[in-house]
């Protein structure tokens, strides 16, 4: 499986690259993704619970390592990301089931599940 704290570290360094030919994507990616953040009527644990379900959707590997951080940062449970992950297989059947297990092989990287 994948190392995710080191593919993190080397997406953002990589964004942070990109950032510096593009500065003006980057700013305006930023703004975008913080868009909901201003209201926070959905709260933070659940932007990222949402953000997960649709990183597995997309198959979207850099989204997983951020956002499963983010997730267990804002208080999520494994519980709850597992259960964010069931409606994404639910939509998105066996590619977002073998996504999943991507999430959750990044969840015990940050956060090693107790045996």
């Amino acid at each position: 499986m994948l190392d995710w704290n080191t593919y993190r570290d080397e997406l953002r360094a990589s964004v942070g690259a990109f950032g510096r030919l593009s500065p003006e994507t980057v700013r305006s990616y930023v703004g975008l993704s913080s868009a909901g953040a201003k209201k926070d009527v959905l709260g933070a644990k659940t932007r990222e619970l949402i953000a997960l379900a649709v990183a597995v959707a997309q198959r979207c590997d850099g989204c997983i390592t951020i956002h499963t951080e983010q997730a267990l940062k804002y208080g999520a449970s494994e519980d709850e990301i597992a259960e964010a992950l069931g409606v994404a297989v639910a939509l998105g059947a066996g590619a977002s089931l073998v996504y999943s297990t991507r999430v959750m092989d990044a969840v015990a990287a940050y956060h090693p599940i107790e045996a």
